[in-house]
């Protein structure tokens, strides 16, 4: 058997990390009795109205092909969703492709734009699946800490990073944010869009919690700076579709033009029948995240005070559904060694804010993504466990 066939095996993939969000609430779920507020799983059923239009598609044979990049009906039916919820037009013929969820749109986006060396901005603690792809295609990654402004990327912070990175190509933002559930209002992105629009930075905009927004409506930059973004959405959040996969990118002509070559090399199409269901949910039903909503504020708000009376400092989030807490100081812990204990000793599962970037240690993002049962049982877990 050979011996030094790994020494084959690309510089940039030997140095990527996979997400350890995954591999966390992996190792953690093997404890019995675990309350799981780790992952960003809706806990509510797919819409009943887009499971039967796949039932429907599955029966009617739709299980060939499709269009490399997606059914022309779903791309329409995605960019008026666009259009009615945050008024950006696209042409479903020439800007808008279906792809395998919004990480899929990420690669594809990565893989063709960013060279070996080239600088990638993130406002962080961020998703580590940027991170991650960023490392894959042979990027460098930027960090922009948000930490000492809540959380959130200041124009003065914004417009410092550029002036360091004059060379940068590209930054990847994430309205609202995961982990933090932070966002910002229509004037603080136009505040944002005219910074970047002074750029010639690739702007890669994170939108898939979009319709996860309290109080208020989410903007999209792409509103203002049409021609230089590459707008992400999708089902996964909006409409509990985790699990069909379904994303959009969406831009500019000629960069989505050149974008869709990768998309077609790595998957050549999207399921039929989940093209047909998410035709249907961005058809008809827009407003079925409505619902979710309701109950998300519900459990933001019950959890977010319920920590802060365990001493656990956290902002009100405006969208998606974490908090991001800060550890108590007495309990002196790094996020990774507290979560672990936590999980061990009161049955409850976070996930480490280091798994965000250097600028998340010290605290945890818990998902409140799950019953209020399963939240107010983890709040009285952690009460004893402090005690």
């Amino acid at each position: 058997m050979h011996k030094n066939l790994k020494d084959k095996i690309k510089p940039d993939v030997l140095r990527t990390q996979l997400s350890n969000i995954y591999g966390f609430s992996e190792k953690i779920s093997k404890i019995p009795d675990l309350v799981k507020l780790t992952l960003g799983e809706p806990d509510f059923a797919t819409p009943k109205h887009v499971k039967q239009a796949a039932i429907a598609a599955i029966d009617d044979d739709e299980s060939h092909y499709t269009a490399t990049w997606g059914r022309i009906e779903t791309r329409k039916a995605a960019a008026d969703f666009l259009k009615n919820k945050y008024d950006v037009d696209y042409d479903p013929e020439t800007q808008l492709v279906i792809t395998n969820g919004v990480t899929e749109a990420m690669h594809d986006t990565l893989a063709t734009f960013i060279e070996e060396g080239d600088e990638v901005l993130v406002p962080t603690p961020a998703f580590p699946v940027y991170y991650s792809l960023i490392d894959l295609n042979g990027g460098k990654l930027i960090q922009i800490n948000t930490q000492p402004d809540d959380f959130l990327l200041t124009p003065e912070r914004l417009q410092k990073a550029i002036a360091e990175h004059p060379n940068a190509k590209m930054i990847i933002l994430n309205f609202p944010y995961n982990p933090t559930g932070r966002t910002y209002s229509a004037s603080e992105i136009q505040m944002i869009a005219e910074i970047l629009a002074k750029t010639d930075l690739i702007v890669v905009s994170d939108e898939i919690y979009s319709e996860l927004t309290y109080g208020q409506k989410h903007t999209s930059i792409a509103r203002f700076i049409p021609d230089q973004t590459i707008l992400f959405n999708g089902l996964s959040k909006s409409h509990a579709m985790t699990g069909w996969r379904i994303g959009i990118f969406a831009g500019p002509a000629n960069l989505v033009e050149q974008i869709a070559k990768v998309h077609e090399l790595v998957t050549t199409s999207v399921m039929t029948a989940a093209q047909v269901a998410a035709e249907e949910a961005f058809a008809n039903g827009q407003d079925d995240a409505l619902p979710m909503v309701k109950q998300y504020i519900k459990r933001r708000d019950y959890l977010h005070e319920g920590l802060e009376k365990l001493g656990f400092k956290n902002e009100l989030p405006e969208g998606a559904f974490y908090i991001f807490a800060k550890i108590p100081a007495d309990l002196n812990q790094n996020s990774y060694d507290f979560c672990i204990e936590v999980a061990e000793k009161a049955k409850v599962g976070m996930i480490p804010g280091s798994s965000f970037g250097a600028e998340g240690e010290g605290y945890v993002r818990l998902s409140y993504a799950t019953s209020l049962d399963n939240i107010k049982e983890a709040l009285n877990r952690l009460q004893k466990y402090l005690d």
